[in-house]
């Protein structure tokens, strides 16, 4: 009896390990939510976020998937960072983001866009966060320089360490960023400080740590949007993410949600992401990610 649970729960571990890594991990889909923070009378914003895609180059069905989104024709695009796992595979990304670069745009860094991933157990995200200082001279550099300015090249804004003003449909939005704090790269101090008069302050950062998002709430930035999570990438059905890789609660760790501290709250999206750790290529109730974050009107009344 003992014998044959035990080879059940084998061949029940197996089926779950192969979905997650020759299905779910393909199985692209686009979130749709609708958020309402516009002023009374505004037109609708339609935000693309894309986060975490840690491409490679001989990756064909997340190319597809990626150059499909231009397709959506968004009103701004908002890019959280980790976009390639290999130099080789700048040129395929810049080619397969196409027309969607030449649409109002910003983005900041993750760590993978700095260096390349190395293998680890992935075990160790369970048990505490891998954030570091700077970069490990054991990983290989990637060529950041170059995906800066290819991304900037069609007009999205570099906001690692950065803040831009931007009129979006007769919307006027008020964009601040930080570099990745996962590796301590953030500086708040570069972008600190309350909105000007606009419609809207939206924050950006990579990794969702405490830090950032307190300093952005307590100045009064009304939206933020972050990655680095994955999701949890291998979430427990019914229950959700096990971890976030840094100190947001794991309640948290993909979605729309409401960030609170003492000094007020704002509102949070965090990608699940498009990718993984080439060393990881696995997902399990967790599905790569984009998300059309419509911005909409507050009701009257």
């Amino acid at each position: 009896m003992i014998g044959k649970l035990a080879g059940r729960l084998a061949l029940a571990g197996a089926a779950c390990f192969a979905y997650g890594a020759l299905i779910e991990v393909n199985a692209f889909q686009v979130r749709r939510v609708s958020l309402p923070v516009l002023p009374a009378g505004s037109r609708k914003v339609r935000v693309l976020h894309i986060s975490d895609i840690h491409l490679l180059a001989g990756q064909r069905a997340r190319r597809r998937f990626v150059a499909s989104l231009a397709g959506l024709e968004p009103d701004l695009v908002v890019n959280t960072g980790d976009n390639i796992a290999e130099a080789a595979a700048l040129e395929p990304l810049l080619s397969d983001f196409g027309r969607l670069l030449a649409a109002p745009g910003v983005f900041v860094f993750g760590s993978n866009d700095y260096s390349a991933p190395k293998l680890t157990n992935p075990l160790a995200y369970l048990a505490r966060s891998t954030s570091r200082h700077g970069t490990p001279p054991d990983r290989g550099e990637l060529p950041t320089e170059d995906l800066r300015a290819g991304l900037a090249a069609g007009g999205w804004h570099d906001l690692n360490g950065g803040r831009i003003t931007l009129d979006v449909q007769g919307v006027r939005l008020e964009l601040r960023g930080t570099d990745d704090a996962h590796l301590h790269r953030d500086d708040y101090s570069l972008v600190a400080g309350k909105p000007a008069s606009v419609d809207l302050a939206i924050g950006v950062t990579h990794a969702p740590y405490a830090r950032v998002l307190d300093a952005m709430t307590a100045d009064g930035v009304q939206l933020v949007f972050a990655g680095h999570t994955h999701g949890g990438q291998v979430c427990v059905p019914g229950w959700g993410a096990l971890t976030t890789n840094c100190d947001l609660p794991a309640s948290q760790a993909k979605g729309l949600s409401r960030y609170e501290t003492a000094a007020g709250s704002s509102w949070l999206h965090v990608s699940a992401g498009l990718g993984s750790s080439p060393f990881a290529p696995y997902r399990f109730a967790c599905p790569p990610e984009v998300t059309l974050l419509t911005l909409t009107p507050v009701p009257n009344g």
